[in-house]
């Protein structure tokens, strides 16, 4: 049966089409993360468990790689992190890297180090998957506001210092596998991020 009469056959019988489609293959997608981890997800398992086939599921995500990748990135903006102008750049960067250790910890990094084989296979990395599922306006606006209020030198402000409290928050939780602990989170933004990039000081 080929690709055409399997989309025919999918239209016939009622079934979704479109983004109904791809939000039920992403949603059987995540299942199937989430109770049989990364080396456990089949094209076919998840095209099962939507309720279509393989061949439509593959002309979308040719691979288990890209199809983990899309759901993990629908995981993500289902579940959003929202810091709100709270006065002051050192609390919104707390409540940030807060928001993101608890939505991203331990399930979610260990199934991102699960990944890390076939995305070696694929010639890729983490920063390609960082670009898919990653958003990184939250820091640039809060980042913004700071310049704004004055807190932060823009001068200052290279791209990798200003992506370096995330960066650090990331490689904590990479190796610690849990939640990353308040005491941690103060000390990236008060004793490292905060010092190099406030007016003043050298």
């Amino acid at each position: 049966m080929n690709l055409k009469t399997e989309v025919m056959n999918e239209t016939r019988t009622g079934r979704r089409r479109g983004a109904a489609l791809e939000d039920a293959i992403l949603d059987a997608a995540w299942d199937e993360l989430v109770e049989r981890g990364y080396s456990g997800l089949t094209l076919e398992g998840a095209a099962k468990r939507a309720g279509t086939s393989r061949p439509v599921l593959n002309r979308r995500w040719p691979s288990r790689l890209d199809l983990a990748a899309a759901a993990l990135a629908r995981y993500i903006t289902s579940n959003p992190v929202s810091v709100p102008d709270l006065g002051a750049v050192r609390d919104e960067l707390i409540l940030l890297l807060r928001q993101l250790s608890d939505r991203g910890a331990p399930a979610l990094i260990r199934l991102m180090l699960e990944m890390s084989e076939d995305l070696a296979a694929a010639g890729s990395s983490f920063s390609w998957l960082r670009s898919r599922v990653g958003d990184r306006s939250l820091v640039e606006n809060i980042l913004k506001r700071g310049v704004e209020r004055g807190e932060i030198d823009p001068a200052r402000l290279t791209p990798r210092i200003a992506s370096l409290a995330t960066d650090l928050a990331r490689h904590e939780a990479i190796m610690r596998l849990d939640r990353i602990p308040d005491a941690v989170i103060n000390e990236i933004v008060d004793e490292i991020f905060l010092p190099l990039v406030s007016p003043g000081r050298r």
